[in-house]
Order: structure tokens, then C-alpha cells, then sequence
């Protein structure tokens, strides 16, 4: 499970890596970002800043409404049923970053570990994106299985990562085609653990309710 990504290029220099257009304007995202946040992405040949997560509306024990969750990430094997199967048919995207973190370590001491594609500055993952009553347009990132690759030192899951030459294929291509981009990635990772806690004094307060995935 992804909640946690690395990201400081600017729209201008993402829109230049992906050979897309700057959509985003003036938006304002970290260059850490949590889920329920805002982040870039690649949509619709623009770059456009969005939150990062789908609402799930919650009703609390008496009916009320709650704030909703961030699902921010999605399992390859639920993409066809109803909370996706619209977006990934239709709404997908390319989600840019330097690197994605993961939880390592005992409970109440965990540190940060940092993946990421060795010496490439900027790489893309699969996305998918829709808009949102609760926060406009909005996008969850796609998990897939990381078993026989050197993620799996980290975790069981992993974000799936895109060649340049899937962008496309990820983009336009078919519901069949895409599934079948749904796959750990074969070749070699940077794995960077530090002694950083993963729940940082400094981190931006969490957001309305724990993020997950669906």
C-alpha cells in the first residue's frame, strides 16, 4: 500500500517530461504528498493537480453522514467492479513521482523507505481519476502485486509502474489492454531506508479520515 509519494517538480517541468500541456495553473501541492491532498497528474494530455484519493461517503452508527475517506489506492483485481470499473474504463491517468515510501520497522517505531527507478529523475504510475462532489476532480493510484520483485523486501503490494513506452497504451489504450500493464516491475529498484520516523512531527495533519485501499 502507497500512502506517501515524493514529488517536487513543478507543472512546468512535468508537463515538459510527459510532453503534455500545463493545465495546472498556480496549484499548490508538498513535495511530500499524503493522501487527501493535492498532487499532478497526466489526464487528458494536461497536467492537472487533483486530490489524491476517491471519497468513500461513511454514515456514522445513527445514519448521520461522516467525512468521507480517501481511497487512495486501488487493487489491480477490483478494477472491474463498481467503485472503478467507470474510471478505469474511461478516466485514466499517469500519477509522476521521484519515489514512493513505505512503512518499515515495529509498530510505534516504524521508518521511512523510499522506492524509486534508479538514476531516472521522474517516473510515472498507473492512475486512475474522476470528479468528485466532495473535492472536484480526484485520483487513486494503482496497486498491484509485487511478489518476484525487489519490492517485495518492502512490501507485498507496489505501486504499478509504467515505461515510457506504456504511457500510451496506459492512457488509450483498451480496459484489456491496460489490465494487462497491471504487473510488478521486472527491472531494478533503488530502495533507500532511512532512520526517518514515518509519522513525522512536521508532516501536514492527516486528513479527515485514515486512508486505505479498495
Amino acid at each position: 500500500m502507497c500512502n506517501l509519494y515524493r514529488m517536487t517538480k513543478n507543472a512546468s517541468e512535468v508537463a515538459a517530461w510527459f510532453g503534455a500541456v500545463e493545465g495546472a495553473g498556480g496549484a499548490n501541492f508538498a513535495a511530500e504528498v499524503y493522501p487527501g491532498y493535492t498532487g499532478l497528474v497526466v489526464a487528458e494530455r494536461a497536467v492537472r493537480a487533483m486530490t489524491w484519493g476517491f471519497p468513500l461517503v461513511l454514515k456514522g452508527a445513527k445514519g448521520q453522514p461522516l467525512k468521507p475517506k480517501p481511497v487512495n489506492n486501488a487493487r489491480t483485481d477490483k478494477l472491474g467492479t463498481g467503485f472503478w470499473r467507470h474510471a478505469f474504463e474511461s478516466r485514466r491517468c499517469l500519477i509522476p513521482l521521484e519515489a514512493w515510501g513505505e512503512a518499515e520497522g515495529p509498530k510505534g517505531r516504524m521508518t521511512r523507505t523510499w522506492l524509486s527507478l534508479p538514476d531516472t529523475a521522474l517516473f510515472a504510475v498507473a492512475g486512475v481519476w474522476r470528479p468528485s462532489d466532495e473535492w472536484g476532480e480526484c485520483y487513486s493510484m494503482v496497486m498491484t502485486d509485487s511478489e518476484g520483485t525487489e519490492a517485495a523486501s518492502v512490501h507485498e503490494r507496489m505501486p504499478v509502474l509504467l515505461a515510457p513506452a506504456d504511457h500510451a497504451r496506459w492512457l488509450g489504450g483498451s480496459p484489456e489492454e491496460a489490465l494487462g500493464l497491471c504487473r510488478g516491475w521486472a527491472g531494478p529498484l533503488a530502495i533507500t531506508r532511512t532512520a526517518d520516523p514515518w509519522a513525522r512531527s512536521a508532516a501536514p495533519a492527516p486528513p479527515p479520515a485514515q486512508p486505505g485501499l479498495f
